[in-house]
């Protein structure tokens, strides 16, 4: 979209003065704003307005900076702004709107703006939008006529998803950084035409918040690219930009907000233009299945499902809405599938089979533990039962481990065999962040799932709680596992009865 402005005025001296006039606006020239397309936001149906706290600036005949003497109370399609000082309708004037936050020919392209709902500009005049123009005469009833050329640059944000538990979120922020300066103190330079910043200002945190409908955020309902529902609108510095846009978001159930991350390519943005940047807001969406008694046929909430309209609760039992469920395994009845047996040591891997070909056995295990590095991500994204998450760790690759000669599936570490004899648990404390970007595709995720315990669901997003495909030798009900929290991580023995996650590691 183009944005092009008019304003008329008439001078004090040459041109007659308005008949009308008081003592209070004697000396003041009239700056009237013609067709409602001439102004600085733009409304969701495309049309233009003036807003309150908007005024135009103008060096008069004694080359003195004249700001409007008044401004418009409320949106208007038009408006006549009074201008103090001499004008002569014989010359031309540079007018400026330097927007809401600056004054004369400077300019704040703000690095902290507000949108307060979606598809509005309405917050440009104080985040910096900015233009000048050639002022000159027209005639007796119009004055000086002349159409602003704007000076800033406009990003226009889409994000969307086909995430339906993200459907559920709010977009709360944006953040923008660049390689170089979008957002400052500028000069309207007449000479150039141009911009020309000073001073330092590479990053924007334009805040997704208003009132009623909006008071979370702006809604991620939409599936494509939507305006209406989302359209974000940013004012930065023109020029040739590389920007990373996170884009914040938040479950307002859970309570859990954190950042999606987009990359753009180099790119020009000039000014006076808008820029659509749409944007597929991705995150990992885990089942709701493959949590099992340790070696049970069915899963733990096998007929239940909470995705098939059955009891399986799907929020940490210390939520205030979350719920239990009867309908967990009867650990009395010895026939149901979801229930363990108790057959001993390794004549139990007979009796099961959804572990086989899939969960590691203990030894292997235990090497991803000692040596696969292990790193707590607690800002990794990611979805489960309809919400969002984050928390979970980063592991080396099978393949990492195969190549780095640090990986056996018949002896754990210390050189025991963990499926046949009984050995010491395995433990190991983290790096906490993420791998480096170079580094990143030697790691798998495993993210902090929880667990069930009976009728309830514990620890989501703060304990990953996977099964091996190990019993312990010892014991007919317990088997070996691999359990992690934000400090350490752990291979150990629980009861098989609780219902933990099975996984096939990378």
């Amino acid at each position: 979209c183009g944005l092009t402005f008019a304003f008329v005025s008439c001078a004090n001296e040459d041109v007659a003065q308005n008949p009308n006039s008081t003592d209070n606006d004697k000396n003041l020239t009239t700056f009237s704003t013609g067709n409602p397309l001439t102004r600085t936001s733009m409304e969701s149906d495309g049309k233009f307005f003036w807003r309150y706290l908007d005024r135009i600036w103008v060096q008069d005949d004694n080359g003195t900076w004249q700001k409007s003497y008044n401004y418009p109370q409320q949106k208007t399609a038009s408006f006549e702004f009074e201008v103090p000082g001499k004008f002569t309708k014989g010359r031309t004037y540079k007018v400026y709107y330097p927007g809401v936050t600056g004054s004369q020919n400077q300019v704040k392209i703000l690095q902290k703006p507000r949108q307060i709902e979606p598809n509005t500009s309405a917050h440009f005049g104080v985040s910096g939008d900015c233009g000048m123009a050639d002022a000159r005469w027209s005639n007796t009833k119009n004055g000086f006529e002349f159409s602003l050329d704007h000076k800033a640059a406009y990003l226009v944000l889409l994000p969307y998803t086909s995430n339906t538990a993200l459907h559920k979120c709010y977009l709360t922020q944006v953040n923008i950084f660049s390689d170089n300066e979008i957002a400052r103190t500028c000069i309207l330079d007449p000479t150039t035409g141009k911009l020309k910043g000073t001073g330092n200002g590479n990053w924007i945190i334009l805040t997704t918040k208003g009132r009623g409908t909006y008071a979370n955020g702006f809604p991620l309902t939409n599936t494509a690219p939507s305006a209406a529902t989302n359209g974000t609108y940013v004012v930065i510095e023109p020029g040739t930009h590389t920007l990373e846009i996170r884009y914040w978001v938040k479950d307002t159930v859970t309570n859990v907000e954190g950042v999606i991350t987009k990359k753009l390519a180099s790119a020009t943005y000039e000014q006076n233009k808008f820029y659509n940047i749409t944007a597929k807001l991705d995150v990992r969406d885990y089942d709701g299945d493959h949590y099992y008694e340790w070696d049970a046929k069915e899963q733990y909430w096998w007929g239940h499902e909470w995705n098939r309209g059955g009891s399986q609760p799907t929020l940490e039992y210390r939520h205030p809405n979350a719920t239990t469920s009867n309908d967990d395994p009867d650990d009395e009845n010895k026939r149901d599938p979801r229930r363990f047996t108790e057959a001993v040591g390794m004549d139990r891997i007979a009796t099961q089979k959804s572990f086989l070909g899939v969960a590691p056995n203990a030894n292997e295990m235990s090497w991803y533990c000692v040596y696969g590095d292990p790193y707590w991500d607690s800002d990794e994204l990611w979805t489960t039962m309809g919400h969002l998450y984050k928390g979970g760790i980063w592991l080396k690759k099978k393949s990492t481990l195969q190549a780095e000669h640090l990986y056996d599936t018949e002896k754990s570490p210390n050189g025991t065999d963990m499926c046949i004899t009984a050995t010491k648990y395995y433990s190991k404390d983290y790096i906490y962040g993420r791998p480096s970007a170079a580094n990143i595709g030697k790691y798998f995720y495993l993210p902090a799932l929880g667990n069930y315990f009976g009728p309830k669901l514990g620890s989501i997003g703060e304990r990953g709680s996977y099964w091996s495909s190990t019993p312990a030798p010892e014991s007919s009900k317990l088997a070996y596992n691999m359990v992690f929290t934000n400090s350490r991580i752990t291979i150990e023995t629980s009861f098989s009865a609780n219902g933990y996650k099975v996984s096939r590691f990378e």
